[in-house]
């Protein structure tokens, strides 16, 4: 029974991520890539059916395989992140009236997610 709870909450979760990870496309303030990547987390704890079909999806399912496989970000959705991140966190810090300490964790976080992805392997290692 408690099983089959922990599965409904991994698929409720993963459908959760995917349906923000989908607006994200249209808003650029919601990460899409993180949310399918952890949809896809979710859908492998949760449900085998929602995992392989997410890993099927034309778009978006290459992606995540290189990811769950051999944990690699492309070198153009590493540019496109790097840029997004960039565009709109400066937009906040400059544009938008919030307390300083604010704008101090904004930066470091975009920083920091900035220093991650970059730090990720564009290919998988030949070994």
């Amino acid at each position: 029974m408690l099983r089959k709870t922990y599965k409904f909450i991994f698929i409720v979760l993963g459908l959760c991520s995917l349906f923000l990870g989908v607006i994200g496309i249209f808003l650029p303030i919601l990460p899409t890539t993180p949310l399918l990547l952890l949809s896809a987390f979710f859908f492998s704890k949760g449900s085998s059916r929602l995992h392989h079909w997410l890993l099927n999806q034309p778009k978006i399912g290459p992606m995540i395989q290189a990811w769950e496989e051999h944990k690699v970000i492309s070198p153009r959705a590493k540019a496109l992140a790097t840029l997004m991140i960039v565009l709109l966190f400066s937009f906040s810090i400059v544009y938008v009236s919030v307390a300083i300490w604010i704008k101090v964790v904004m930066a470091i976080t975009g920083i920091s997610v900035i220093a991650f992805i970059l730090s990720r392997k564009s290919s998988p290692s030949l070994e």
